[in-house]
């Protein structure tokens, strides 16, 4: 059989095992050990344990349980509540400040616990009902929450941005800083849309209460004094000293990302004891109990996903895809375009996770070799992943909504996420005109980067 047609059984297996409702990891485990059993050498079946290990012997995937047990502890306490609350507080003067504030508590939030769902969950269960009960539309609400839950896997420390600088063999610490500059963009937009979308509503509801009298909660103001206001900052102030703590251990080169997330998961386990008191077996549990489960579910996907590109690699089934690409001449910015539609569609279907180690062999070698900064592709294509978390068909982040505000009808939450799904198409446009919003920190602190 010649490799196109190996190429294409390969991905049509690929379909069919993942459409049978088998879970990813044991479907792309599977596809890869059967292509081995027919089309490689009978020894091939006898390594496939060693090359498991040895594609994922990386001291860098080492911070991923890391990551999630400091996301995991923080995640598991209050501090997420606590965080939208301070927020609220300083932001009550804003118009829509109790949107911008929920913004803001997810970027903040993402970026100590890294994980989209993570933050919808910890944000929302405090954010929606509050919003709800000011009058804020369903839609809104919830689209807020999934949107700013996205955030979780741009801002450092992101494990999809771990992942891809895995499989493009790029520096952690340079990528983590580039996805600063566009996260703050996008921080920007969201931030911009709820106060222009609750001027909107307040502007409806002013109407129908000069015209019938009818008072509504969105017309309500609340106020804090200063002593209120600083009452919120002592649970909250020393999360965020943990988050800039890592980022300066990081980014000053006094710990290897490794090191970063261990420090960082024994400090957040640090302070929920202190500050709130989760320090007993019974309440340790929970979240040990869900950084095993996370990190075995996520570290057997990268092991399959790194076995299925082992095999696509050795059946040069990458190979000829990369050279077909290149061999369509197709001007940079429309192979660009093509593949950014392709991640598009995978969205609808897989996690970022596996996009990123099932496409990296195909994509990569073209966007070299139509010399585009990799780096700043990476970012490109993590905001086009975000997409996808909220997005139909699968939209993980509209599911944890729907856990969150199961009164929420489903319609409206889609409905609410889609203006946040065409921002970050705009912040992507952005990205292309003036890529300087996402190189210029990297090459700031750690020097310029040939990209490539």
């Amino acid at each position: 059989m010649t490799v196109f047609g190996i190429g294409i059984s390969y991905g049509l297996a690929t379909l069919f095992a993942m459409f049978s409702g088998m879970p990813i990891a044991f479907a792309l485990g599977a596809v890869a050990v059967v292509f081995m059993a027919i089309f490689m050498p009978a020894a091939s079946l006898d390594t496939v344990t060693q090359n498991v290990y040895e594609e994922m012997a990386s001291i860098t995937l080492l911070s991923i349980p890391l990551f999630i047990l400091k996301g995991a502890a923080i995640g598991k306490s209050r501090a997420g509540q606590d965080l939208y609350s301070a927020l609220h507080a300083w932001l009550h003067r804003v118009p829509g400040g109790l949107g911008v504030a929920n913004v803001f508590a997810c970027a903040l939030f993402a970026a100590m616990a890294g994980s989209s769902p993570a933050t919808c969950s910890a944000i929302g269960s405090a954010g929606i009902p509050e919003m709800r009960k000011r009058g804020y539309s369903g839609g809104f609400a919830a689209g807020i929450i999934a949107a700013g839950g996205t955030l979780g896997i741009l801002l450092p420390p992101s494990i999809t941005m771990i992942l891809f600088a895995v499989a493009a063999e790029k520096s952690l610490g340079r990528l983590f800083l580039a996805g600063i500059g566009p996260g703050l963009l996008l921080v920007t937009l969201f931030g911009a849309y709820a106060v222009f979308r609750f001027r909107k509503e307040y502007a409806m509801a002013r109407a129908v209460y000069d015209a019938t009298g009818k008072d509504a909660a969105i017309l309500q103001h609340d106020e804090f004094t200063m002593a209120e206001r600083f009452s919120a900052l002592p649970r909250v102030i020393p999360f965020v000293l943990l988050l800039t703590g890592v980022m300066i251990a990081l980014y000053g080169g006094y710990a290897t990302p490794s090191e970063t997330a261990g420090l960082g998961g024994l400090l957040a386990l640090g302070l929920i004891a202190v500050i709130y008191s989760v320090w007993k077996p019974s309440d340790l549990s929970p979240i040990l109990k869900s950084t095993i489960r996370e990190s075995t579910m996520l570290m057997l996907i990268i092991g399959m996903s790194l076995l299925y590109s082992y095999v696509m690699s050795y059946l040069h089934i990458s190979q000829s895809a990369a050279e077909a690409i290149v061999a369509m001449h197709l001007p940079r910015w429309e192979l660009l375009f093509a593949i950014l539609v392709m991640v598009i569609v995978l969205g609808f279907f897989l996690p970022p996770v596996s996009i990123i180690l099932m496409t990296a062999p195909i994509i990569l070698p073209p966007l070299r070799a139509a010399n585009f900064d990799i780096i700043w592709f990476g970012v490109v294509m993590t905001i086009v992943m975000e997409m996808g978390l909220i997005h139909p068909p699968v939209g993980l982040n509209i599911f944890v909504i729907r856990n969150v505000a199961p009164d929420i009808p489903l319609s409206e939450v889609i409905w609410g996420t889609l203006p946040f799904v065409l921002l970050m198409m705009f912040a992507v446009l952005l990205l292309c005109f003036f890529p300087e919003i996402s190189t210029w920190l990297p090459n700031l602190v750690m020097g310029p980067d040939g990209g490539r």
